[in-house]
């Protein structure tokens, strides 16, 4: 049985009644497992994890878009967060013995549908990115939403499916195809902007860092503290292990600790090789939030 995961992320993290509005089109689909959801406030996002067969979730998946699209207006919307639209991110990870192509094929796919749908434009990236430079998330969003009409109306910059047309309540949609990948954040006991940018800096892979971390620094303000935010694109070679402890290490060097840190969505066992949750301070962890736990559950259903 082929089982694809998705994990949309909606520029929405601040009302409860708009995360739940998109959490109950989630459950109300047929033949999908909704693992987890949450929103965050300073970031101004939610994230969505769920899986199923992939004609299941392309239902799933549409249905939420809708949903985020009509309750997300980008002309209101802050954040902390890089982010190109309602309908920001939207990924498709194959699970057990499926193959990457069925998750490319399911990409391209819901791109050109959500057009067909809603008119909002797409960029594909990843694995399903059709122009070598749009392969990293972080170079399609390049600039933000800030930025979009501007980056629309530049001929290498037009999206990927759409007239490059800019549509002020939507955006645009980044829509991938990638292996799992763990969204962990740190917080330092600390309100020092510059100090989170400064070890984002150090360990992001393309600095010379961490192999497979995309990092940021900001500021949470709802909590004064600064965070350390990161994508680990193969925690298969690069622990959540390795990460905390070169934080650790260089939080330390200039006199702060950590206070703790916590995962957006899930994350596969092999993320802890070498540790414990408790021991990377991690909060609001339980068995749930594997995404063995669901695999399991969702394969013997």
């Amino acid at each position: 049985m082929k089982i694809i995961e998705c994990v949309p992320n909606f520029s929405e993290g601040c009302d409860e009644a708009k995360i739940d509005s998109i959490a109950r089109v989630l459950k109300a689909s047929g033949g999908i497992r909704l693992m987890d959801y949450g929103g965050d406030r300073d970031h101004n996002r939610s994230v969505f994890s769920f899986l199923g067969r992939p004609e299941d979730v392309l239902a799933a998946a549409l249905a939420a878009a809708g949903q985020a699209l009509k309750v997300i207006d980008m002309r209101r919307q802050t954040g902390v967060h890089p982010r190109l639209g309602a309908v920001d991110v939207v990924p498709f990870i194959p699970l057990g013995k499926t193959k990457m192509e069925d998750a490319v094929n399911l990409a391209r796919l819901f791109g050109n549908r959500l057009y067909e749908l809603f008119g909002v434009p797409v960029y594909f990236y990843g694995e399903a990115a059709l122009v070598p430079g749009r392969r990293e998330l972080a170079d399609v969003r390049r600039g933000g939403y800030e930025a979009l009409k501007e980056k629309m109306s530049i001929r290498g910059d037009a999206p990927d499916v759409g007239e490059p047309v800019f549509h002020p309540g939507a955006g645009a949609t980044a829509v991938g195809a990638r292996e799992p990948l763990v969204a962990y954040n740190i917080n330092l006991n600390s309100d020092d902007l510059r100090l989170a940018q400064k070890i984002a800096s150090l360990i992001r892979e393309k600095n010379g860092g961490l192999p497979h971390v995309r990092a940021i620094g900001v500021i949470l303000k709802s909590r004064h503290l600064a965070q350390v935010s990161m994508n680990l694109t193969s925690c298969r070679e690069t622990p959540l292990k390795a990460v905390y402890e070169r934080v650790e290490a260089l939080a330390a060097e200039r006199g702060v600790q950590i206070l703790e840190s916590e995962l957006i969505g899930l994350a596969p066992k092999w993320a802890f090789a070498g540790t414990r949750p408790e021991k990377l301070k991690l909060v609001n962890f339980s068995k749930d939030r594997l995404l063995e736990t669901h695999l399991k559950e969702f394969a013997s259903a």
